[in-house]
């Protein structure tokens, strides 16, 4: 079990330990998952992310190299940007989505999940580095804080005025107190923010730094549950074996003109043939929350399967994520079987909020 630079800071803070992709993260800290998840949606909050990991790579090749692997298209951006993408496998399910922050003309830092930095670094070709390309994994070097919320720009400004001033969807080096980090306009709340890559040595001042300036630590249980209500997909839950981009409603993330990514032929025959289920919104009657692998009913007929589900904290009442079929659209009125009990559910659009 691998743990974060910041592991004593969040013992300190009485945080809730708990395994995640290989590492001990805080779920939770004293102030409980529901203050954490409200201080996200209005004001400001700190998750940290470093279990997340990633990968240096480098080179006049590297380029190429990402364009081969990857579903989304380089061209469409440049240095200073980043970019969300698709590793697929042969038959066009998600290996993994991925972050790139494209950081100069030949550097790239690419983020995968926590638990698939090796599978990534294999499939642009890491273990065969030459003069042309490089692929070197240094997450144990660094940690990674995310400052989200509709105020974390602010009071990250009593902090780093520049690093609170790196834009939406873009990436640039800040010197801060002498050390040199890495923001990015990047986040997974649906909240705008940055993510901070900090020398592992660094980290703790950093974070206490972002602390002091009343930004509230947040664990991965409120993490969750912002991602939901946002309609972001997790890995393993709503991507992963099996599952397509275009079953996922995430079509936007493939990039048909590039001539050639991994996995594009078997993705090529099922836009070709059509998708036989699609990832849709779910919002459930009352305040119990439905969970994965509860089925969702159609006309008293099993038609599809939750993937994620909670209780929303700014809506509150049940919400989910679910898989069913292709013809099944906004408004449409389903049911989730919870052990037992047919809940009334609506088809919404997404995002929940």
């Amino acid at each position: 079990m691998r743990s974060s630079p910041l592991e004593s800071r969040h013992r300190s803070l009485g945080a809730k330990l708990v395994p995640f992709g290989g590492w001990e993260m805080p779920l939770s800290y004293p102030s409980g998952t529901l203050a954490e998840h409200r201080a996200c949606r209005t004001d400001a909050v700190v998750f940290d992310v470093s279990h997340l990991g990633t990968l240096r790579v480098s080179g006049p090749d590297a380029y190429e190299r990402l364009q081969l692997a990857f579903t989304n298209d380089l061209a469409r951006i440049g240095a200073g940007r980043t970019q969300y993408t698709h590793l697929l496998d042969d038959d066009g399910s998600v290996l993994d989505d991925i972050i790139v922050w494209w950081t100069d003309d030949h550097n790239f830092d690419v983020m995968p999940n926590a638990s698939n930095t090796d599978r990534v670094r294999d499939a642009l070709g890491g273990s065969t580095a030459d003069a042309g390309f490089q692929a070197d994994d240094v997450t144990a070097s660094r940690a990674v804080l995310a400052v989200q919320g509709p105020e974390a720009r602010i009071r990250l400004a009593a902090v780093s005025p520049e690093a609170s001033e790196v834009a939406r969807n873009c990436v640039a080096p800040v010197v801060w107190e002498g050390v040199s980090l890495t923001v990015a306009g990047t986040g997974y709340t649906g909240e705008d923010g940055v993510e901070i890559a900090v020398p592992a040595e660094t980290a703790g001042q950093l974070w206490d730094a972002v602390t002091k300036a009343g930004i509230l630590p947040a664990g991965l249980g409120a993490r969750d549950t912002l991602r939901l209500e946002a309609g972001l997909p997790l890995h393993g839950h709503e991507l992963g074996p099996g599952i397509t981009p275009l079953q996922a409603g995430l079509g936007w993330v493939v990039r048909w003109d590039k001539p050639s990514f991994q996995g594009r032929d078997a993705l090529a025959a099922e836009r070709e043939q059509g998708i036989h289920r699609r990832l849709r919104g779910l919002q459930v009657e009352g305040r119990r929350p439905p969970r994965e692998g509860q089925a969702v009913l159609r006309d008293g007929d099993v038609v599809g399967e939750i993937t994620s589900g909670n209780f929303s904290p700014m809506l509150e009442t049940g919400i989910a994520l679910a898989f069913v079929p292709p013809d099944a659209d906004i408004g449409d009125e389903l049911a989730v079987d919870m052990r037992g009990t047919l809940v009334p559910a609506s088809v919404v659009k997404l995002p929940f909020v």
